[in-house]
């Protein structure tokens, strides 16, 4: 049927309404800001490390190939077990698990810290992964069974959906305060008394019933394994060449790691991702309009704090800081889409979200060597904020609108993984695009100013910048053919209806 086809209520789910209606205000309060601070924590850790890279670098004798890898072992542990932890959650208790993956990620954060050399400091990273890919699915799934249908639980999510986008300049905020301020360590150490005040705070949270199952450790293996050969080979690729052996070998072992993936998800009785999720057009497209957004965005934030630290010349803090108007305009724009999402279809309000972050990441495109801040970079950011804000809200509303309640802790879990595997994605492919538009103007364009600036050759320095502020223009404009993209599927496939003011979430009859 059509958008504007007639849609149902659900049936409330089991428990829902008890557990809604025993907490008091206070304590629903208590609970949407344990939610909220998990959900910061666990996002902002894809970004808080990307300015205090140079430093760590430095300190620990980090090689360049392996310096992309602090960011992207955490993206993809995070976004490639998030299956299993949903799974988890619903087949030992979501609440438990939950407190799990935060106690898992607050110890690796300590370790992270403490890590005396790269090979244990990406482990702690794996490891922080790991304890977000526990925690987060749960986060999502424990706001249907804290808060009562309708108003209050389309507020928690909206504030958790303002969280994934907020968090990531929250991140480059903090990580630049900390990295000046402190040292590179503390970019770790945050994490620690904000992980104990959530464990603290999880006695206002609302268990929901268990489920009898198993999880599906094969899916598990290939899935994640399919997924980090998939991006080796892509960074591989842009340094190598797309000819390398290894290139190659990656890219085959990631279509057979893949495709067994599938198989089993097919076939085993209890699959890690239930291919029938996929079934529900909304769903698919929101899944799918995530990884768009999340290939974009995260790219933006690193190619940008590069642009700004590299060729602009800013410090690690006062970095952190020009992020605040995106910080601003992404609360902003949650805010205001979680009030339109009572009022209007998902699509109607993602669909110009997108084509407004599109152009912001169109305007970042026409930044030169010399563009002024005030008049280029704050306004053009908050721009994209605007639209990428419009656009979080309906879509994680339509992507657990409807879904049966044994579903709810995997399907909350598959929104996250596209962001993540979306940002990891897409990092793999517009770095590519990046270095290679740079070395068609200077070889080694990177290599080129770090020699510039170590022998005072200015020459040298404006040459390499101008390579490397072409190479950042055009990474801007893949990312925002892939916000556009989004545009195209939001549009095209997502067709649910708006969401009832009060009442459960409707269900698209189709």
């Amino acid at each position: 049927m059509s958008a504007d086809s007639t849609t149902t209520a659900a049936p409330a789910q089991p428990g829902a309404e008890a557990s809604g209606s025993s907490p008091g205000g206070r304590h629903l309060g208590l609970a949407l800001l344990v939610i909220a601070a998990a959900q910061l924590m666990v996002v902002l850790d894809n970004t808080i490390t990307n300015i205090a890279l140079p430093s760590i670098q430095t300190d620990l004798g980090v090689s360049d190939a392996n310096l992309a890898w602090i960011v992207n072992s955490y993206a993809l542990a995070f976004g490639g077990l998030l299956l299993l932890g949903g799974k988890a959650g619903d087949l030992f208790g979501r609440l438990r698990m939950f407190q799990v993956g935060i106690i898992v990620f607050t110890l690796a954060s300590l370790l992270g810290g403490l890590a005396p050399n790269e090979g244990l400091l990406i482990g702690a990273r794996v490891l922080q992964g790991v304890g977000a890919a526990i925690a987060a699915p749960s986060a999502l799934a424990l706001i249907t069974t804290t808060f009562p249908a309708g108003k209050a639980r389309n507020t928690a999510m909206g504030v958790y959906a303002a969280m994934a986008g907020v968090g990531a300049t929250v991140g480059l905020l903090l990580g630049g305060i900390l990295t000046d301020g402190l040292d590179w360590r503390y970019v770790f150490y945050v994490n620690i008394p904000i992980g104990l005040a959530v464990l603290a705070g999880t006695k206002t949270l609302v268990e929901a019933e268990r489920h009898p199952g198993r999880l599906d450790l094969p899916g598990a293996i290939t899935g994640t394994g399919g997924l980090i050969a998939l991006v080796y080979g892509i960074t591989r690729g842009g340094e190598r060449g797309w000819t390398d052996g290894l290139t190659l070998a990656s890219f085959a072992a990631a279509a057979v790691l893949l495709a067994v993936f599938l198989v089993l998800q097919a076939r085993v009785a209890e699959p890690m991702m239930p291919l029938r999720l996929f079934k529900n057009r909304n769903r698919s497209g929101s899944y799918a309009t995530m990884l768009f957004i999340g290939a974009g965005m995260f790219a933006t934030f690193y190619f940008l704090t590069l642009y700004m630290q590299l060729i602009l010349g800013y410090s690690a803090v006062k970095t952190g800081f020009a992020y605040l108007p995106f910080s601003i305009g992404m609360a902003a724009a949650a805010g205001i889409s979680s009030k339109l999402v009572t009022h209007f279809a998902p699509r109607l309000i993602a669909g110009p979200g997108l084509m407004v972050a599109a152009a912001g990441m169109f305007w970042f495109a026409t930044l030169e060597t010399d563009s002024s801040y005030a008049a280029h970079l704050m306004p053009a950011m908050f721009i994209t904020a605007l639209g990428l804000g419009l656009a979080f809200v309906p879509m994680t509303v339509s992507s657990v609108s409807g879904v049966d309640h044994l579903d709810t802790g995997i399907a909350s879990a598959l929104l996250n993984t596209a962001q993540q595997i979306g940002g990891a994605l897409g990092l793999a492919v517009l770095s590519t695009i990046s270095t290679s538009a740079a070395d068609d103007k200077l070889p080694h364009a990177a290599a080129g100013l770090y020699q510039g600036l170590a022998t005072k050759d200015f020459g040298l320095v404006a040459k390499a910048g101008e390579a490397l502020t072409h190479g950042y223009t055009m990474a801007f404009v893949a990312s925002g053919a892939m916000f556009l993209a989004g545009l195209v599927v939001a549009v095209l496939a997502v067709n649910a209806g708006k969401q009832h003011a009060e009442g459960a979430a409707p269900v698209h009859m189709g």
